[in-house]
């Protein structure tokens, strides 16, 4: 029997099958859960209206009604209980529907009674706050908890709805997508997800789908036996392994070979991995969030990415907005970003030269975040002590990249003249822009390609695309870390 801290969870059983209700009410009682049965809805009704439960588990079909009705019920009363249904094999899309409309978790029947015990135990144990009215989910305009939060600067409208939302999906199984542009924050939203999780106590795993060369995702994501490869001289787990009880962040899941799609389909939808070389399964119990910058449903129109994958992963949608639409958290955000950037360069922090923040609000920030700390940290290393001073944004080349040689100038073709951004068009200034910010990356970089699209937050194969639309040749790169030339 199972020892746990905290007093034993109630749990109500609703299932129309005798063999089945007794099975699961014994596993239950065995791991020393306080449990009840129910055999139809109308029964179940009875039970919640005499007291309430830590977790209900019902099946998906019942003689009355369906289990979904229970579901909808309970979270129409506010009540606390958490959901876990039953689905028959292969009802992808009950499970889905169930998630979205609230389920912590489901089971799929014939039930595997270890990863049944696991779900319950994550379901009843999980939170640190284990009584239903502590569980509950936030009601709209309710506080959300700001310890996992805090990394999420910004009280803007856009960012408020963000981290509410943040808060009312955390304690739920169901898999979220995050989507947002490059350098909006994805992998921080997603580290909030989990923080604000019942998984908080276990490990957050983010792999970054686009820099695993195709060879050996399989291996990564689902580990490998001694042999099974040249090169594998012992056992090693996978991403799925090492993040068992915890969260695992499929970032930039977009560029995921469509090679892999169907392998990392049935592992979510299973729940199981086989490791390369091994004839054996084994089950993993990890919560998946995936993060994009892309598209993926005209991904899924241009043949790109797998529906039914996209359609698991796609449970939760979170979007996090561009900057351009909260620059009122600009202020807050340069705040917080030099208080971070004196701290790892040992310095005193800085305040912002009078008029500086008025500055920041006109420059379009299409980098968002990630620009503005590149910035704010480009004017900590060229501003004399005191206050920092901002560059005009008339000077796109100052404003957004560091100082180029003069043969480097020379050597862009596709460079654009220095003048005001009114005598480019949109897409040419902001692409003369992102031209300077990759130039300046693999200046830092020496021209080592993966470390450069590590620094931009992208994928190597992401980066060969904007090398050849922004017309950056072999000359200037090598320009670029070679300044003594």
């Amino acid at each position: 029997m199972s020892s746990h801290p905290h007093p034993p969870a109630r749990i109500l059983v609703v299932d129309d099958e005798p063999d089945l209700r007794t099975l699961y009410e014994l596993t239950l009682l065995r791991e020393g859960y306080r449990v009840e049965t129910a055999e139809s809805l109308e029964d179940a009704r009875s039970h919640l209206s005499e007291r309430r439960f830590d977790v209900i588990i019902s099946d998906m079909r019942l003689p009355d009604g369906f289990g979904m009705d229970l579901l909808h019920e309970v979270r129409e009363q506010q009540r606390g209980e958490r959901c876990v249904v039953m689905t028959a094999y292969g009802s992808a899309e009950n499970a889905v529907e169930a998630l979205r409309a609230g389920a912590f978790d489901y089971l799929t029947k014939p039930v595997d009674l270890q990863q049944f015990r696991s779900v319950i135990a994550s379901a009843a144990y999980g939170s640190p706050s284990s009584t239903p009215a502590r569980r509950r989910q936030p009601a709209k305009g309710s506080p959300v908890p700001d310890d996992a939060l805090a990394q999420l600067v910004g009280t803007s409208e856009a960012m408020r709805q963000l981290k509410h939302r943040i808060a009312r999906v955390a304690p739920s199984m169901a898999p979220v997508l995050v989507r947002g542009e490059s350098g909006t924050g994805k992998e921080l939203v997603a580290r909030a997800l989990h923080a604000a999780s019942q998984r908080a106590g276990g490990p957050i795993v983010a792999v970054n789908c686009g820099a695993i060369p195709e060879t050996l995702l399989e291996a990564e994501f689902f580990g490998a036996r001694k042999g099974s490869y040249t090169g594998a001289t012992q056992d090693r787990p996978g991403y799925f392994q090492a993040a068992r009880g915890g969260t695992l962040l499929l970032d930039e899941i977009g560029e995921l070979p469509l090679s892999m799609q169907p392998k990392l389909l049935r592992a979510i939808q299973e729940r199981t991995v086989r490791a390369l070389g091994s004839t054996q399964e084994e089950a993993v119990d990890v919560r998946i969030v995936s993060a994009t910058h892309r598209d993926l449903s005209a991904d899924v129109r241009a043949g790109r990415f797998r529906q039914d994958l996209y359609y698991r992963l796609n449970v939760i949608e979170l979007v996090i907005p561009p900057l351009r639409e909260r620059r009122d958290d600009i202020p807050a955000l340069c705040e917080a970003l030099l208080a971070r950037i004196a701290h790892e360069s040992g310095l005193p922090v800085p305040t912002l030269a009078q008029g500086a923040l008025e500055q920041l609000a006109h420059y379009p920030l299409p980098g968002n975040v990630r620009e503005l700390e590149n910035l704010l940290h480009r004017a900590m290393a060229l501003s004399d002590a005191g206050e920092l001073q901002i560059p005009p944004c008339d000077a796109p080349d100052t404003a957004n990249a560091a100082p180029q040689t003069a043969t480097t100038a020379s050597a862009s073709p596709a460079a654009a003249p220095a003048s005001a951004p009114a005598q480019l068009d949109l897409r040419a200034w902001l692409d003369e822009r992102e031209r300077a910010m990759v130039l300046r990356e693999l200046h830092a970089a020496n021209g080592d390609l993966a470390a450069t699209a590590r620094h931009l937050g992208i994928s190597p194969r992401q980066l060969g695309h904007r090398i050849d639309r922004l017309g950056i040749t072999a000359e200037p790169i090598g320009t670029a870390h070679a300044p003594d030339h």
